[in-house]
């Protein structure tokens, strides 16, 4: 079965230089604006801690919200470990409300990067003691739920009014906009059972197969049969999709020079935790079309997201975007919002 895309996304990384921050942020929020204008569904920031990146996606999609209009907006992923699930949730409820309802907030859980190096700024006490699992997200997911505090008559005063007090401001539907991204079958098992939606991009885990699609589409799988038939949860695909078309011979030199990189670690399971990557999707989009038409992970989902590389500039993000909405994404069915 040929894959038929109904939603389109892009995620990126949201590049900036040490000296510079601004320049390079205010172009990822400029990438956002013309990734709507060209049609897409979806934009999406990976979270990011001592980097050159967004280092809080609440703060930087509620900046999104306010230069877009109709794109949903999503993180890929925040990892939980290192917040509080309590003002983490009324900062992702302020954005998704300033966005009015857009925000599509994703997550993932255990130790999360760098935990040896900034552990101790984060945290009161011995870290390595602290739950860093699943159940920090449930914690943010139920305080997301707005219930009230303290019993019936439990109220505070502030300089305004009297209220019952819960987190503010409420933002009704977000809890059914929030994504896990997993790459074990015990991590998709449990978004499927709590009822969080599945991202699933070029990493997974190698446990059964050393084959990529093979390991995703078992992922996949564990996660539709531990969700709710009632409420079947989104499954959205990423792919790293870099068409050369619209570059010019230099920046296609450097593309095939990235793709080269990174190729040898997609022959095999890579580490203890034997880590399958899938290939990068570099060369002329008709090229591009062929291996997604070949892809059966594809065939199980409807939306696809596009993956940018790191520390590529505006210019080639934007070429990049161009081409997958020209020539890519319609002739696999993708129709532009």
């Amino acid at each position: 079965m040929a894959p038929r895309i109904a939603t389109l996304a892009f995620l990126t990384p949201g590049n900036f230089a040490d000296d510079d921050p601004r320049t390079g942020l205010e172009d990822t929020l400029q990438l956002f604006e013309y990734g709507e204008r060209l049609g897409f569904d979806g934009g999406w920031i990976r979270q990011r801690h001592l980097e050159h990146g967004v280092g809080s996606a609440a703060v930087f999609l509620a900046a999104a919200a306010q230069r877009t209009k109709r794109i949903e907006l999503g993180s890929a992923v925040i990892p939980i470990g290192y917040e509080s699930p309590f003002r983490l949730a009324e900062d992702l409820a302020l954005a998704d409300v300033l966005s009015r309802g857009r925000l599509q907030p994703g997550f993932s859980a255990g130790t999360p990067p760098h935990a040896e190096l900034i552990g101790d700024l984060v945290f009161d006490g011995d870290w390595r003691s602290y739950d860093l699992s699943y159940t920090r997200i449930e914690r943010l997911v139920e305080n997301l739920r707005g219930g009230y505090l303290g019993g019936p008559d439990t109220v505070i005063h502030s300089p305004g009014n009297t209220q019952r007090p819960r987190l503010q401001p409420h933002a009704p539907g977000l809890v059914d906009r929030l994504w896990y991204g997993g790459s074990s079958a015990r991590s998709v098992r449990w978004a499927g059972e709590y009822g969080l939606n599945l991202l699933t991009g070029n990493i997974v885990l190698g446990e059964r197969s050393d084959d990529f699609a093979t390991s995703q589409l078992a992922l996949i799988s564990a996660y539709r049969e531990r969700s709710d038939p009632a409420r079947p949860g989104r499954v959205a695909v990423g792919r790293v999709i870099v068409p050369t078309d619209g570059a010019d011979r230099a920046t296609r030199e450097r593309y095939r020079r990235y793709a080269e990189s990174r190729h040898e670690r997609t022959l095999g399971p890579q580490g203890e935790r034997r880590v399958l990557f899938a290939p990068d999707l570099v060369g002329p989009a008709a090229e591009i079309v062929q291996r997604l038409e070949a892809d059966p992970v594809l065939a199980e989902t409807a939306e696809l997201r596009l993956e940018l590389p790191y520390e590529f500039h505006r210019a080639e993000y934007e070429q990049i975007l161009h081409d997958a909405v020209e020539l890519v994404a319609p002739a696999l069915g993708w129709k532009s919002s």
